[in-house]
């Protein structure tokens, strides 16, 4: 047998063996005369000295050249690894403040080019913008872009980068209701998810002035549209029956899943908003309380007059049905076309419920008090249906008031199929449902 050779590859110790062609039953030393032996001494052994050849040598360079290339390969991708793996991290560890902007988000597709902005920092999972942001998107808080005013500020359209259009609102907090305010709806907003409620961008601040940044409702609030230069002339029965229930559905959502339950407590048609495809979503929070997270009784009334309860007036006793009660207001001006409450000399007025509810008495006549831009263009079963339901909400004892599911289930079969509800509207060529 010739002599073993260890190569010392990458991967660890490969052993060559050298196999001579001796046959099996010849001796492994040659046979040695005894005088040739006597100069020895005992313990030195005596070796068949084996010499490589050409093409052994050939071999064995070829694998020393192999093992030596496998090796760098699996070393180079080792630090490929590595480095991909750093790089990852540090990428994930920079993006993870967009993550929750991105959740908030993607529910709707005109704001994900919102995700791509930068975010100046987080409070929670509200996106928190640098004030010269809010003003250069404003352009300086120009006057012609007010889309609204309210107790203490105004709201202004304001367009970011990639051409998104926004909502900000900027309130006045030197006092503390104002301050309250601000705090309390963008605690409630960052909670709530729902398409039926306004979605809250961000927030900022500058001195004694905040900030509040939502998605921008193109068709702005119900009370401009019905009360405004157009007199409600863009809104057809239809779509009057899909803003109350997309107004009854955000309801639903606060009283009856939202947990804790939710009391708007400030419902009217001015903080009701459309969209460009007239989706109703409730805002302004500022009033909104978690049920049972503080004593009702004890909290300061607050509402806008023609909309609060009388129960809530009178004895300070808030429940759920007082958010019903202000529906009820709301499904008469769809109706009617009129204002919640209006001036009839200069000391007195008029609620849109005193007046209506003694007219309702009468159902021959209510197709002629109904609004005039939609006079005659509904069936008079479902008009008849929306009146009762209108009444029942704005009844002065709140027990006899229904849950606003019920009101949603009643309304459901009023609104067309496309729109949102179970309703089949007859083609052109079909006959007129009979009344």
């Amino acid at each position: 047998m010739k002599l073993l050779l260890l190569l010392p590859f990458l991967q660890g110790p490969i052993w060559v063996c050298a196999v001579a062609e001796t046959p099996l039953s010849s001796p492994i030393v040659p046979p040695v005369s005894p005088a040739s032996m006597a100069p020895f001494s005992a313990d030195v052994q005596v070796e068949n000295e084996w010499k490589p050849t050409d093409l052994d040598m050939k071999v064995v360079i070829a694998l020393i050249v192999a093992g030596t290339a496998l090796g760098a390969v699996i070393l180079s991708f080792l630090c490929f690894c590595i480095c991909y793996k750093k790089c990852l991290s540090k990428f994930n560890r920079k993006n993870v403040q967009s993550l929750d902007v991105e959740k908030e988000l993607a529910r709707t597709s005109s704001l994900r080019k919102f995700c791509s902005f930068k975010m100046d920092d987080k409070k929670g999972s509200i996106s928190i913008f640098d004030y010269k942001t809010i003003q250069k998107a404003t352009s300086n808080f120009l006057e012609s872009n007010i889309l609204g005013e309210g107790g203490f500020g105004c709201v202004y359209k304001a367009r970011f980068h990639h051409n998104l259009d926004v909502a900000v609102k900027k309130l006045n907090c030197e006092s503390q209701d104002a301050q309250r305010e601000f705090q309390n709806e963008v605690d409630m907003l960052s909670k709530i998810q729902h398409p039926n409620i306004i979605s809250l961008l961000g927030c900022s601040s500058n001195g004694d002035t905040r900030f509040i940044v939502y998605e921008l409702m193109q068709n702005g609030s119900l009370e401009t549209q019905l009360h405004g230069p157009s007199h409600g002339s863009a809104l057809t029965w239809h779509m009057r029956m899909k803003i109350a229930l997309d107004t009854a559905r955000g309801l639903e959502y606060l009283h009856e899943i939202s947990n804790p339950p939710v009391i708007h407590r400030d419902l009217k048609s001015s903080n009701i908003l459309l969209d460009a495809n007239f989706n109703a979503k409730l805002c302004d929070f500022g009033f909104a309380i978690a049920d049972g997270s503080q004593d009702k009784n004890d909290i300061k009334i607050s509402g806008t007059l023609g909309y609060v309860a009388p129960e809530y007036i009178l004895d300070g006793k808030l429940t759920d049905k007082s958010d019903v009660y202000a529906f009820g207001v709301v499904l008469l001006e769809l109706v009617f076309g009129r204002k919640p409450v209006e001036k009839l000399t200069a000391t007195q007025c008029q609620s849109i419920v005193t007046w209506a509810v003694p007219q309702l008495s009468d159902r021959s006549n209510l197709p002629n008090i109904v609004d005039p831009m939609i006079k005659n263009t509904m069936d008079l079963k479902h008009l008849y249906q929306v009146a009762a339901m209108a009444v029942l909400c704005v009844q002065p004892e709140p027990s006899y008031r229904p849950l606003i599911t019920d009101v949603l289930h009643s309304l459901i079969p009023l609104v067309p199929s496309e729109l949102g509800g179970t309703l089949r509207v007859p083609q052109a060529s079909e006959p007129p449902p009979s009344t």
